[in-house]
């Protein structure tokens, strides 16, 4: 009895089912998908650039956060309920003045986050955001 050489008949796998699934899958994705475009704030980011002059009665909103988190406008510590409050007198005062929130880098989010509500709230058109040095 000789055996048969079965070398030259090798199993082989068809991918083409598997490729057929998968490109439906892929059509079945973008076309459920939806585009949405939220809406939030621009804020530019601190450049090396010399400052600009800026006129003294037109000059910047600046508002501080320091490593606690505590807010402070001119000099003086805010509480996170007269935030907004303060930035739509400042806003009547400076009407086309830029915003500036000096945050320490060990600062939390929190209160940039509730800063940058506000600010939207009262209608700001420029919001920039500085780090303060250590």
């Amino acid at each position: 009895m000789r055996r048969k050489n079965r070398a030259n008949d090798e199993a082989e796998i068809n991918i083409t089912p598997m490729l057929d699934i998968v490109f439906i899958m892929l059509i079945f994705f973008i076309v459920t998908t939806s585009f949405v475009k939220e809406k939030g704030l621009e804020v530019s980011r601190p450049s090396n650039s010399p400052p600009k002059e800026v006129k003294k009665n037109k000059g910047p909103i600046v508002v501080k956060i320091d490593a606690n988190g505590n807010i402070m406008m001119k000099g003086r510590m805010l509480e996170r309920k007269a935030v907004q409050a303060n930035l739509e007198r400042e806003k009547a005062e400076k009407p086309d003045s830029p915003l500036i929130i000096a945050a320490h880098p060990d600062a939390e989010t929190d209160a940039l986050v509730t800063i940058l509500d506000a600010a939207e709230a009262v209608g700001v058109g420029s919001v920039s955001v500085a780090t303060t040095r250590k």
